[in-house]
């Protein structure tokens, strides 16, 4: 049976614990429902945009938020099928999710199937494949290529080894060995070992990255679906594929004795880095925790986030400091916030009219 050779190193225990503590805080953040919504469409749109746009797809992310809301793009067929096709994907990710991790405690049960892998490829490639292609192992040998150069970089499996490889990693992958395994490390390595197996004449990256996400959904790190890996991947696309290389490219006869630690180093460092960056959000735009302990959760405005935040840190805001915190609306609009706030019991005023500050209570 398969079996991974990597070290946990200094590195890798940095990020984990650096994922552990942005995921600590993105899951108990006090955000209103409609901020939630928000986050996660956004998480979407840039997981679509950059999972196609690494492979090559044109279409920025304001076409793909286009796309998906249904509207036409100026943009080939084929791109916008590859749009809609990784939206299928994320759906059906989505949905088999709630479904594995009630499945994960039940003995002698496989959690992760072939049929995952082929379904995730067939909804990858959905009308830009032929049909007897889509959800279904590679029959020839491919290559992979530098689309610049036109250089051979990488030489998959034969096909004639594709199964086996699958399914000797799939045993490996509910064993007991996997399932004590940090799954920020399992998602990694599911990542590496589809792309190198690539088992499809297309579609590989992408159906190796979406079996990934599913593993890490799976295991309790959807993170509310606040984050997007792929966006990582694609900002420095040169040094994605030059670490997947690195591995690839090691000397060795078995997939068991390639050592994963580099991809692996690189892996979590990703995840660091983007929940990193959706931590910085959430906390912007979170109500302090004592207040949502006290209030329980009420729907607010971004206006009067805005104003709660100020009042947080500094300890009031008068008249003029909102007028500065909030330039774009009228006083009129703010004042109305602020009577909102009243009624809802958070915060409090004091003083006259012209020289009132507000304060929370």
């Amino acid at each position: 049976m398969y079996s991974p050779k990597f070290t946990i190193n200094s590195a890798i225990l940095r990020y984990i614990g650096k994922i552990e503590a942005s995921k600590e805080v993105i899951e108990n953040a006090p955000l209103v429902p409609a901020y939630e919504a928000k986050f996660r469409q956004e998480a979407i749109i840039r997981t679509v945009h950059h999972g196609t746009h690494i492979e090559g797809n044109p279409l920025d992310t304001g076409e793909v938020a286009a796309v998906l809301e249904g509207e036409k793009v100026d943009a080939k067929d084929r791109d916008v099928q590859e749009v809609l096709n990784y939206r299928e994907v994320l759906k059906y990710i989505d949905k088999s999710q709630s479904h594995k991790e009630s499945k994960s405690q039940r003995a002698r049960e496989s959690k992760f199937t072939e049929k995952d892998l082929l379904t995730i490829h067939r909804l990858t490639v959905d009308k830009v494949l032929a049909a007897d292609k889509a959800g279904k192992y590679r029959v020839g040998q491919v290559v992979v290529k530098n689309s610049k150069t036109g250089q051979i970089s990488f030489v998959p499996p034969k096909a004639g080894e594709v199964r086996g490889l699958v399914g000797d990693f799939l045993k490996w992958l509910n064993s007991g060995e996997a399932l004590d395994l940090h799954p920020v490390l399992k998602a990694g390595i599911v990542h590496y070992v589809l792309a190198f197996i690539h088992p499809f004449v297309d579609g590989n990256g992408r159906a190796s990255r979406a079996f990934a996400t599913l593993v890490l959904f799976s295991e309790g790190y959807d993170i509310k679906k606040f984050f997007s890996l792929e966006e990582y991947f694609d900002r420095d696309a040169k040094r994605y594929y030059a670490t997947l290389q690195s591995i690839s490219n090691q000397k060795v006869k078995s997939l068991s004795e390639r050592e994963l630690t580099p991809w692996l180093t690189y892996f979590c460092q990703g995840l660091a880095e983007e929940l990193e960056r959706v931590k910085q959000k959430v906390q912007k735009l979170s109500l302090d925790s004592r207040l949502k302990g006290r209030t329980g959760q009420i729907m607010l405005s971004e206006r009067q986030v805005k104003l709660v935040e100020y009042m947080e840190t500094y300890g009031s805001i008068s008249n003029s400091q909102w007028r500065n915190v909030l330039r774009d609306f009228s006083d009129d609009t703010i004042l109305r916030d602020l009577k909102d706030l009243q009624k809802k019991g958070l915060i409090r005023k004091k003083g006259s009219t012209k020289g009132a500050v507000y304060i929370l209570k």
